[in-house]
């Protein structure tokens, strides 16, 4: 037995997943590879691996309660000066994505847990580089605009290499879906933020 890292986001579909992780390589963000483009639900979290079909029971019930939304993202924002992190917006999906969130956190689940700051969903596009970067991230993403239909989210763990890969989906108002099989190097992965 031991401990994974996991994570639990909804995933920002094609083509816009694939074109803000370009841009957040580009940017200079080194963990960007690794990372899936995403809106987190649950944020980096240490469980023991013996608890993982517990907490994939507790997202399948989280996820037959939930229903499809629309999500809007426009324009940027950042989190600066409390943490080195840009982002694109959330605005429209942020009350679903807050609920969503709570539920998978929730009290009596198996991944109680506080968060750091306050929930806020959005989609990172860099984090941790240098000022300049950060602000050409705001600047050149600031009339960004992607919107879709949400259907679901993913659980995700984090492998020794740092690389986010997704374990299972999970579509809104019935059964698990299964992952889809991706070739070597387009793993759908989740980010730190």
């Amino acid at each position: 037995m031991g401990t994974v890292t996991i994570g639990v986001s909804i995933a920002v579909p094609e083509p816009h997943g694939s074109l803000l992780q370009e841009r957040r390589t580009g940017f200079g963000d080194a963990a960007a590879s690794g990372i899936p483009t995403h809106v987190t639900l649950l944020p980096p979290t240490e469980v023991d691996d013996s608890e993982l079909p517990a907490i994939e029971e507790h997202l399948a019930d989280v996820a037959a309660t939930g229903r499809p939304f629309r999500m809007c993202l426009s324009g940027t924002g950042t989190f600066r000066p409390l943490s080195p992190v840009v982002f694109v917006q959330v605005v429209d999906g942020v009350e679903a994505c807050t609920w969503l969130q709570k539920q998978v956190r929730d009290a009596s689940g198996p991944v109680a847990r506080e968060l750091a700051f306050p929930y806020h969903p959005h989609v990172t596009v860099a984090h941790g580089i240098s000022e300049e970067a950060m602000d050409r991230a705001y600047e050149e993403l600031s009339e960004y605009e992607a919107e879709w239909p949400c259907t679901g989210f993913a659980l995700y763990e984090q492998g020794a290499d740092g690389v986010w890969r997704k374990l299972r989906e999970f579509g809104f108002g019935g059964e698990a879906v299964p992952p889809k099989t991706a070739s070597a190097g387009s793993d759908t992965t989740l980010p730190a933020h």
